[in-house]
């Protein structure tokens, strides 16, 4: 009989079942081959502690000890937003919320070189702004599963759940699987897992994420450029092992599949960049899509399910999975084990599944 039987392998259930090694038996199941094989495994992830929701910034600013204390998990980026003529509603509100210093046009290109000056009317600049190693978070976290005597199994593909008097069984094929507590954390799949163990869905909703990985204009090193943001978040451009990697940061709402970038949004991320520098895009070196889940009110979700305390949810992170992770998923371990959380009451309460019942 397992403790706690996790659904996914992304970095919500990996977190997850990290923290609640701790408390007992984890088993985590992972219908794919690989771990993180979907969102997280295509994310272009950053902690930015001052992104998101006020629920999201409290689990970002609750993380920084655990990320600049974890050997490599960051590097430094920063980030920068850049608008023209006609954003400077938008840009003045990004600048506001993400605490941004004022940039003159000429402080901007000296960062980046292929700023187009003619064009360009604002920017700002936050230096608070890290990469992510993210392989290395999540083998950190299935690290810590296995030494605590929990197991990580991938090609687990969960056929049926039955709810007993002791808690949950749990159908892989010929195998079952016993828990007294599950966790739904299966990403884009997480209504359905719902539905199959007899909880009500909450209305989560996948949102393709497309991007494409471009060459570097030719005789600059963009690696120590900052990502670069357009107002809105209408697309943005990130140094990625001597690359670029830019998005239109395209929001489709979509059934939950393994996602694919489709020709023409990933056209016209390019084209929106190319509105911003002096040097067009030459080469498209790869590209991809994700999914990014939210919940109706854009909150992530953590906790119990009100209908039955036997059941959590560790869901809807959005395009914050990454950087909430550590805090989010020590959210759930102080709900799972009656302990006091350090997430203030309000973001708890912003966060919790009950808020739908």
């Amino acid at each position: 009989m397992n403790d706690f039987l996790i659904i996914g392998g992304g970095i919500a259930g990996l977190s997850a079942g990290a923290r609640l090694s701790h408390l007992g038996r984890v088993t985590l199941l992972e219908g794919e081959s690989a771990l993180g094989y979907h969102t997280s495994g295509r994310s272009a992830a950053l902690y930015e502690p001052t992104y998101g929701l006020p629920s999201t910034v409290a689990l970002n600013e609750a993380n920084g000890d655990f990320f600049h204390n974890g050997p490599d998990l960051l590097s430094p980026r920063g980030l920068m937003l850049v608008g023209m003529k006609g954003e400077e509603a938008a840009f003045d509100k990004d600048a506001k919320a993400m605490s941004m210093r004022p940039l003159t046009v000429q402080e901007a290109c000296d960062f980046v070189p292929i700023l187009d000056a003619d064009k360009i009317q604002m920017a700002g600049y936050h230096a608070e702004a890290w990469d992510i190693d993210t392989d290395l978070l999540m083998q950190r976290f299935a690290a810590e599963i296995r030494k605590n005597g929990g197991q990580v199994v991938t090609k687990s593909q969960v056929s049926e759940i039955t709810r007993t008097a002791l808690g949950w069984q749990v159908q892989v094929g010929d195998t079952v699987h016993d828990t007294r507590i599950l966790v739904n954390a299966a990403g884009a799949w997480v209504d359905q897992v719902a539905a199959m163990a007899g909880i009500a869905p909450i209305g989560i909703q996948p949102y393709r994420r497309s991007i494409a990985r471009v060459s570097a204009p030719e005789g600059h090193d963009v690696n120590h450029w900052p990502i670069l943001f357009g107002p809105g978040e209408a697309w943005y451009a990130k140094p990625d092992a001597g690359c670029l990697l830019v998005s239109p940061a395209d929001e489709t709402p979509v059934d939950p599949h393994d996602a694919w970038a489709e020709d023409m949004t990933l056209a016209e991320g390019i084209a929106m960049y190319e509105e911003y520098v002096t040097e067009p895009v030459t080469r498209m070196v790869a590209n991809w899509a994700g999914l990014r889940s939210f919940a109706p009110d854009r909150n992530l979700v953590i906790g119990a399910d009100p209908s039955d305390g036997a059941f959590l949810w560790m869901a809807a992170q959005g395009g914050y999975g990454f950087q909430t992770a550590p805090a989010a998923s020590q959210l759930l371990a102080d709900i799972a084990g009656g302990t006091q959380s350090e997430i203030d009451p309000q973001s708890r309460a912003a966060l919790s599944p009950a808020r739908f019942g």
